[in-house]
C-alpha cells in the first residue's frame, strides 16, 4: 500500500475522522489542510441514497457557483452560420461543425465544456463514445444543448458546473480554490447542495444524502454532517 507523504500525514492529523463537522467548520478545515505548493482545488464528494443503474434514480444537473470555480473554462461550441458567430462573439474558444468533430476524432480535447445547438446534435452524436466517458457530451438536461449560446457561454464563464452521480452513487464537484475565502467556499458549497437536493429523484426511498466530505485535490477528506449540508441554501 502506498504511503502518504509527511505533508499529507500532518494535514490528516488535524482531522478527527470520527466526527461529522458542521459545513462552515468543514470548509475552514478543508482550506487549512490544503497546503500543497499550488492553489489546490477544493472538492465536495456527496454519496446519495440512489441506485444509478435505474434511469429513474439518475441524478444530474448544473449549478452556477456564486463565486465561480477559480478556473477559466475553455469552451468548444458546435454551431453553424449565425449561431457560430454568436458563439465567437460571446467568447467561445473553439467553434465549428463537421470540422470540429473531425478535430476531436483526431484526438483534440483542449476544452473543458462542450456546447451545441440542437440542429448540430446529429454531428455531435457521432462523438458519444469519445465525449461521453470524459463527461463532455452536450446534453439538454445539463443546458449544454441550446440555441441561446450567448447565455450558456456566459453561465459557464461565470462558474457553472455540471454534476452527475457516478456508478457508486457519488456526486463529485469542485466548489472553488484554497485561495477563496471561507465565506466564498461556503456559499459555493451551499449552492451545490441546494441544487443536488432539488434534483432528488421521485423514485428515491429512504435517506437521500448519505455522506458528505470536503477535501483539497491533494489533501485528506473532512467528514461533513450530511443532514446539516442538505439543509444549506444559497439564498
Amino acid at each position: 500500500m502506498a504511503q502518504h507523504g509527511k505533508r499529507y500525514r500532518e494535514a490528516a492529523a488535524k482531522i478527527d475522522q470520527g466526527r461529522l463537522y458542521e459545513p462552515r467548520e468543514a470548509v475552514a478545515l478543508a482550506r487549512e489542510t490544503s497546503n500543497a505548493k499550488f492553489d489546490e482545488t477544493i472538492e465536495s464528494h456527496i454519496r446519495l441514497g440512489v441506485d444509478p443503474r435505474h434511469a429513474d434514480q439518475m441524478v444530474r444537473g448544473t449549478v452556477v457557483l456564486p463565486h465561480g470555480t477559480g478556473k477559466k473554462q475553455r469552451i468548444a461550441v458546435f454551431a453553424q452560420g449565425e449561431k457560430a458567430r454568436e458563439a465567437r462573439d460571446a467568447g467561445a474558444d473553439e467553434v465549428g461543425g463537421e470540422d470540429l468533430a473531425k478535430k476531436i476524432e483526431g484526438g483534440w480535447f483542449d476544452f473543458d465544456v462542450a456546447l451545441a445547438t440542437p440542429d448540430m446534435m446529429a454531428t455531435v452524436g457521432k462523438l458519444g463514445k469519445v465525449l461521453g466517458p470524459r463527461g463532455l457530451m452536450p446534453n439538454p438536461k445539463s443546458n449544454t444543448v441550446t440555441f441561446d449560446l450567448a447565455r450558456a457561454i456566459k453561465d459557464v464563464q461565470a462558474g457553472r458546473v455540471e454534476y452527475r452521480v457516478d456508478r457508486a452513487g457519488i456526486v463529485h464537484s469542485v466548489i472553488g480554490k484554497r485561495s477563496f475565502s471561507e465565506d466564498q467556499l461556503l456559499e459555493n458549497f451551499s449552492a451545490l447542495m441546494e441544487s443536488v437536493v432539488k434534483a432528488k429523484p421521485a423514485a428515491t426511498k429512504g435517506s437521500y444524502v448519505k455522506t458528505v466530505s470536503l477535501a483539497g485535490s491533494m489533501s485528506p477528506a473532512v467528514p461533513t454532517d450530511p443532514q446539516a449540508a442538505a439543509k444549506l441554501s444559497s439564498n
